[in-house]
C-alpha cells in the first residue's frame, strides 16, 4: 500500500478517496469529474503532487473549490466531456457520481477517450443490505451509503458491481485494478469471487484503461 502521508489517513478522507489516491501515479495530470467540494482533488494534490483539475455541475461546489485554491470549472459530465480532446489527462476520475449521470455508458466512454486511465467509484446496489430491504419490506432501500429517499435522490442509474463489470466488457475496457469495500470502509479480499464482492461490497473502485 502506498504511503499517503500522515494527514491522509487521519479519518477525514473517504475510503474510496484513499483507494483512488493509491491508484494515481505521482505527478500525473488528473481531471476529477463531479468533484463536489474538492476533497479528493486536495488529497491528490497534497499526497500525490498531481496537476489536479476538476469540473462540477453545482455553482456552490465550484465556488467552494475555487475558494480553496483549486482549479475547478462548472460543467456537466453528460455534455461537457465531449469538448475535451483525446488523451488530455493521465487519469479521469468519477467518484460516487456515475449513478447520477444521464448516460453512464457515454460518460465512461468519454473518460476512457480523454484519459489514459479512468477511475470510477460507485455504490453497489447488489449489497446484501439493499437486497434484504427490497425482499422483506418491498421498498427502495435507504442505507448509510444511499441515505436519500427515492423521491429526493439524485441517483437515477443504480448498478451492481456485476453490472459495472459487464459495462466495461461491452466497452472493451481493461480492468487494471478493482477493489470492493465493505460497510466499515475495509477492502474485501482480492481473491474473493465476483459474487462475494457483489453481495458484501458496499461500494467499489475500478481502475480502467483502453485495451491496446
Amino acid at each position: 500500500m502506498i504511503n499517503l502521508g500522515p494527514g491522509a489517513l487521519s479519518g477525514k478522507n473517504r475510503a474510496d478517496h484513499l483507494l483512488i489516491a493509491e491508484m494515481v501515479e505521482p505527478g500525473s495530470r488528473v481531471l476529477d469529474v463531479g468533484c463536489a467540494d474538492g476533497a479528493l482533488l486536495r488529497l491528490l494534490a497534497s499526497s500525490r503532487g498531481v496537476d489536479a483539475r476538476g469540473i462540477e455541475i453545482s455553482q456552490a461546489g465550484v465556488n467552494d473549490c475555487v475558494s480553496k485554491g483549486l482549479s475547478v470549472i462548472q460543467g456537466d459530465a453528460d455534455t461537457d466531456l465531449n469538448d475535451y480532446p483525446d488523451d488530455s489527462f493521465d487519469y479521469v476520475i468519477l467518484s460516487q457520481t456515475l449513478q447520477a449521470t444521464q448516460r453512464p455508458k457515454v460518460v465512461l466512454e468519454n473518460m476512457l477517450r480523454i484519459g489514459r486511465h479512468a477511475v470510477v467509484s460507485f455504490p453497489n446496489f447488489g449489497h446484501w443490505r439493499i437486497r434484504m430491504q427490497l425482499l422483506l419490506w418491498g421498498r427502495m432501500p435507504v442505507t448509510p451509503g444511499l441515505s436519500s429517499p427515492w423521491y429526493e435522490t439524485q441517483n437515477i442509474h443504480f448498478c451492481t458491481i456485476r453490472d459495472f463489470v459487464e459495462l466495461t466488457e461491452s466497452l472493451g475496457a481493461h480492468i487494471e485494478r478493482a477493489v470492493a469495500i465493505n460497510q466499515l470502509g475495509a477492502p474485501l479480499r482480492l481473491s474473493a469471487p465476483w459474487w462475494v464482492w457483489n453481495m458484501f461490497g458496499e461500494q467499489a473502485v475500478f481502475l480502467l484503461s483502453r485495451r491496446k
